[in-house]
């Protein structure tokens, strides 16, 4: 379920971006002791020209909740 779970996250923040980040913030798909960094998709993504969006979307497929940090999330 899990890998599931980062599919649609990856697809979410991938196509939306920032919206997508908040979408996952307030529904199922949002991590289990995690919440995606909505603004850090926002404004890293308008600096580096969508480049932070584009390798934190792809984090998405490879979230590890047993580690401390993943690229896009912080712990709650």
């Amino acid at each position: 379920m899990d890998n599931n779970n980062n599919l649609v996250r990856f697809l979410l923040t991938f196509f939306l971006g920032f919206i997508g980040s908040i979408i996952i913030n307030h529904t199922s798909l949002k991590p289990d002791g995690f919440r995606s960094r909505s603004l850090a998709y926002f404004f890293l993504s308008m600096i580096t020209f969508g480049i932070y969006g584009l390798v934190a979307s792809i984090c998405n497929l490879v979230f590890d909740s047993s580690k401390p940090r993943n690229i896009g999330y912080i712990k709650e």
